[in-house]
């Protein structure tokens, strides 16, 4: 490995590059600040991750503290990036030590990204002026290229967001990241200067989900996280940086493992995982917290490390206060996610809410700190609001009615994935989500299983769970609603399987589940029936699979039966590791190029009244969760 310690020009010359960095990112501080780096400071992380385009508030329930001393259901309104922006001004304004971060998976996720791309991201992150950005996954659901595009809008601007990443290596010269120097687009670190100090942030992209979940270049190479971002900090290190923030998108428990594995490293900003961290008196509201905010551990030298995430969907912001002593070793760290409100209560019964009631119910939220009511910004709406005007006379037409709360989840069970439903205790803790996984991803296998039906006698449908994004709550579904819940370019495509090669393919994702904590690959169908038992090894973890009969009946998989499957052309070419379906020749396989979004608004036509299926249709009958 190189050492710095045996070729003093090269680490003089190392200092001087990233000294050079030290101007960018100025927002919140200053680069001009005489106070000496070997004087203990105190440093405010703020960030969010994973907002998906998700740029609206929405409305939310809570359990509100009323007058009568009882907690009732109370809607109102909850986050949305003009939320975001506010909170993130009010919490620096005055301070010359604040670095504002995003730690990924910025686009796709709602209608705004299908209808400009991530131009309406990228002005509203602008807004916010953010000192880094990481690229997560879904940034590279469109190609090397789709992302430059993005981080072109993303540059339109006087703000110099440094974007980073110390494992993705875009080909010099193939890809659109890449044109002219490696570093055209994507640098592995920056350095920051804050109160004199000089802060090195690394950049880290979860490497095998990116290249199997998402569809990068395929010349575009992703190293390993750990040594990447281990690499890059031995650089600083080695430069005179002994302040280190690491930004992952890779997921909260895979953060807190890398963190002993990893020398050096002070902060992880994370992302990938939309984890709820906070106080264990959130689920008094209605949420449920999977850790503390910030959950301390140890790095591999045995020094404190602060690992914090923010959630998801422009739900929240994170404040992080890290106090560092002159050596740059992390003495304390603590702070809040902020789930952000509004101020307009309605009981979720429809009953009027007194005066009182009103007061009680702002006197609980001023009690504890994670739900913060916040006005928007007028200047951060004023951005949005031409994307707005254009979303809404697109996307306000009714297509049907929910009647009933459609919960998201993708794996069943506790162990994983336990905190996904933007609906809460009322989705995460309900016990069916629990024992056979997510109801509007069974509703949208059976849309896509009729659909399969109509143009090519499909005996069952496929898909993995994390191609559908959102629960949906009693309401009107409309265009919007729809686009919000299956935001890709994806089509769905008709393959001849053997029952063997369905099993093998059930065996395929759920195997990416258990080893790469990948829970976007879970199975679900229509048509098809099985018990998961995560304890096993791969090849035995999926048993009693039966198909389907046309009189409404089921019957044991033929393993040498041919059955026609309709499937998103995303597992279709293996992603999410499904192996099998991607080593199914031409022959057998045919792209109907029928968009998957419009399949599902063609159910809903048909269906106008959309409620859970009955459990017996899902497709987890059984399930054994991890220990």
């Amino acid at each position: 490995m190189f050492s710095f310690k045996k070729r003093p020009f090269a680490v003089a010359l190392a200092a001087l590059s990233l000294v050079g960095l030290a101007a960018c990112g100025s927002s919140g501080g200053s680069a001009t600040t005489t106070q000496a780096s070997g004087q203990p400071m105190t440093l405010t992380v703020l960030h969010v991750n994973d907002h998906h385009s998700r740029l609206d508030a929405e409305t939310a329930s809570f359990s509100l503290m009323t007058a009568s001393g009882a907690r009732r259901a109370v809607n109102v309104e909850r986050g949305g990036f003009t939320r975001v922006a506010a909170l993130m001004e009010s919490l620096s304004a005055g301070k010359d030590n604040v670095l504002k971060l995003h730690a990924g998976d910025a686009i796709t996720g709602d209608l705004y990204y299908t209808l400009d791309n991530g131009k309406s991201d990228a002005a509203m992150m602008n807004a916010v002026c953010f000192d880094a950005f990481i690229p997560g996954n879904h940034e590279f659901d469109m190609g090397d290229s789709n992302l430059k595009t993005f981080l072109d809008y993303l540059r339109a601007s006087t703000c110099k967001t440094e974007v980073l990443s110390a494992n993705i290596k875009p080909q010099l010269g193939v890809s659109a990241l890449a044109k002219t120097t490696a570093t055209d687009y994507l640098k592995p670190s920056a350095v920051m200067t804050r109160q004199g100090q000089k802060i090195g942030i690394v950049g880290l992209t979860v490497s095998l989900k990116t290249k199997t979940s998402s569809r990068p270049d395929a010349t575009t190479e992703f190293l390993g996280e750990v040594s990447a971002a281990q690499a890059e900090i031995d650089k600083l290190k080695a430069a005179g940086v002994n302040k280190i923030i690491l930004m992952t998108h890779q997921g909260y428990d895979i953060d807190k493992d890398m963190a002993a594995r990893i020398s050096g490293v002070d902060v992880i900003v994370g992302g990938d995982s939309h984890t709820l961290l906070g106080d264990a008196g959130l689920a008094n509201f209605g949420l449920t917290p999977s850790g503390a905010y910030p959950t301390v551990v140890s790095n591999k030298d045995g020094k404190q490390v602060c690992v914090v995430q923010a959630w998801q969907y422009s739900h929240a912001l994170g404040e992080l206060n890290v106090s560092f002593d002159a050596s740059g070793d992390v003495t304390q760290c603590a702070g809040t996610a902020y789930v952000t409100i509004g101020e307009n209560f309605k009981a979720a019964s429809g009953a009027a809410l007194t005066a009182d009631d009103l007061s009680a119910i702002r006197a609980d939220i001023a009690s504890q700190s994670s739900l913060r009511i916040v006005t928007p910004s007028v200047t951060a709406a004023a951005v949005l609001k031409p994307f707005s005007d254009a979303k809404t006379a697109f996307g306000s037409n009714k297509v049907a009615m929910a009647t009933e709360e459609l919960c998201l989840r993708r794996v069943p069970g506790t162990k994983l994935d336990s905190s996904r439903s933007s609906l809460g205790d009322l989705c995460n803790k309900a016990s069916r989500v629990i024992a056979h996984g997510g109801d509007i991803q069974q509703l949208v296998a059976q849309a896509f299983l009729e659909q399969g039906k109509t143009f090519g006698k499909a005996d069952f449908s496929l898909l993995n769970g994390g191609g559908v994004r959102t629960d949906i709550r009693p309401a009107d579904v409309t265009v919007s609603t729809i686009y919000t819940l299956l935001p890709f370019k994806n089509t769905l495509v008709r393959l001849n399987l053997s029952g063997q090669e369905v099993v093998n393919a059930l065996e395929d994702a759920i195997d990416n589940v258990v080893v790469n904590k990948s829970t976007g690959a879970y199975p679900y169908s229509a048509g098809l029936r099985w018990t998961a038992d995560l304890t096993k090894a791969k090849g035995q973890r999926v048993s009693n699979v039966d198909v389907l009969l046309a009189d409404g009946s089921y019957t044991a998989i033929g393993l040498a039966t041919t059955y026609t499957a309709i499937v998103i052309d995303y597992i279709a070419d293996g992603g999410d590791l499904y192996t099998t379906l991607k080593n199914v020749t031409a022959g057998r396989r045919e792209n109907t190029y029928l968009d998957y979004a419009d399949a599902f608004m063609n159910y809903a036509r048909k269906n106008p009244t959309l409620a859970r299926l009955p459990v017996a249709q899902y497709s987890t009958q059984g399930f054994v969760d991890l220990p």
